[in-house]
């Protein structure tokens, strides 16, 4: 038996990759199997894979591989000295030439491209149909929020099903703790909650500023809870992005004015919604490698991510109504008949249809783009990172605002560029270049590859 092993070694050309797979000590191990099972060694893609072989008669061998399914390989004679060694069988090398010269690379590269540009022109429409939908439901933007919720559980939940049903979404995925999906509700209801606190006291103009706090967040907390470590050229990137931000929204504007006028309570409460916010995204980016361990190398499905994550989001905001309807300005005890009548506005039926314009249109296109969004926002921080959705939506910003110099429907006059709109817009489209760039002496992995303990 020493031999057979002896001779696998000496006499089949394993790459150094597959040795460095299986050691010697377990190719040993494997010689001592009995007579009717015999294990494989298949090299797939200049990888040492093993399998068990079963002998089926003199005319071949069946595989059955680590996934399970079985697979027959070309006939052979088992006489042939060639063929067989000993107890061991080998197949021969085939080369998986799909990734040859960086090509998955290249690939994961432009999936990540794609799915960013798509993010960026789903936040654009988030936020201007945002604003077309408060046109006829300008007296009920609270009624608007809390139907976004409900939006949320409600399709998510349906596609979840279906999606199980289909196969797509299995019991493994749906075993998973749900501890995770309780954090993340709570975060994004505590997000919301500071948010419209903050909200309700500074000006437009301030807000922008104040959210680039977001970003800050995302790259301390990626480095804290993920690991993850960013060369200088990505940090620099992500500065220059959010000064950019910062000079096309607001220059020509009385932001300092307004931050300096509402005190700095009220700017630190901003800044903490954007903890929050910034927490979230990062659980659920942990969240993703976590599962990637259980389902050993899968990966759980979006819809389960977040429909948990609304669900459990709508829990909160129902625990936090009291209050959050009080910052809307409607004290609780009116609160039913508050959302009674946004109600009847939404559906433009009744005495106060009047005004509503627009409704029910403008409202669901807003709910069904805005779902678009978080989806794709979700699939981007899925297949790159919680700092590279964050990117694509502050991208979002600067197009936005031109969008809202064009003759838009329901808005009346067009409001004018801020007056250092180009400068910040190159300054950002600089930063986004200066991120992205990856020197050809740095490895690729160094910097963004988590570690999760």
């Amino acid at each position: 038996m020493s031999a057979s092993c002896r001779r696998l070694t000496a006499g089949v050309r394993v790459p150094m990759v597959a040795r460095q797979v299986l050691g010697a000590s377990e190719i040993s191990r494997l010689c001592g199997v009995g007579m009717n099972r015999r294990k494989g060694i298949i090299l797939r893609g200049r990888r040492l894979v093993v399998a068990e072989a079963e002998a089926m008669g003199r005319g071949g061998v069946r595989v059955r591989s680590d996934g399970g399914g079985e697979e027959r390989v070309e006939k052979w004679s088992y006489g042939s000295e060639d063929r067989r060694r000993g107890d061991l069988v080998v197949v021969e090398e085939k080369e998986d030439v799909g990734c040859a010269g960086g090509g998955c690379e290249g690939d994961r590269r432009m999936k990540v491209v794609i799915a960013a540009a798509f993010t960026v022109v789903l936040g654009v429409g988030n936020r201007v149909l945002y604003k077309l939908a408060l046109v006829p439901l300008k007296h009920y933007p609270f009624f608007l929020a809390q139907l976004a919720t409900v939006g949320y559980v409600l399709v998510y939940f349906s596609i979840l099903s279906l999606r199980y049903n289909a196969g797509i979404v299995t019991d493994e995925m749906l075993s998973l703790p749900k501890t995770p999906y309780v954090a993340v509700g709570l975060l994004e209801a505590l997000g919301a909650a500071t948010g419209m606190a903050a909200g309700a006291i500074l000006s437009g103009a301030s807000i922008p500023i104040l959210s680039q706090s977001f970003l800050v967040w995302q790259l301390l907390l990626s480095a804290i809870f993920l690991g993850r470590r960013y060369k200088v050229n990505q940090l620099l990137g992500c500065f220059l992005v959010a000064i950019g931000v910062i000079i096309t929204v607001a220059s020509g504007s009385s932001a300092g004015a307004s931050l300096k006028g509402a005190g700095i309570f009220w700017s630190l409460l901003m800044i903490v919604s954007f903890l929050f916010q910034a927490a979230d995204t990062v659980l659920k980016e942990r969240i993703f490698l976590k599962a990637a361990e259980r389902l050993k190398g899968g990966s759980v499905d979006l819809f389960v991510v977040n429909s948990y994550g609304s669900a459990f989001q709508a829990l909160f905001i129902c625990l936090l109504l009291p209050f959050l309807s009080k910052l809307w300005g409607v004290p609780f005890s009116h609160l039913p008949n508050y959302l009674k009548d946004g109600a009847a506005c939404f559906l433009n039926i009744g005495s106060l249809s009047s005004g509503c314009d627009g409704a029910p249109l403008l409202p669901l296109l807003f709910v069904v783009v805005n779902m678009g969004f978080n989806v794709s926002l979700l699939h981007l921080l899925k297949i790159s990172s919680a700092v590279v959705s964050c990117l694509a939506s502050t991208f979002s910003v600067p197009i936005a605002v031109y969008m809202f110099t064009l003759p838009l429907p329901y808005l009346g006059v067009a409001s004018s560029l801020p007056p250092a709109f180009v400068t910040g817009a190159i300054i950002l489209l600089v930063g986004l270049m200066i991120y992205a760039w990856t020197p050809p002496s740095m490895d690729l992995n160094s910097s963004s590859s988590p570690s999760i303990h």
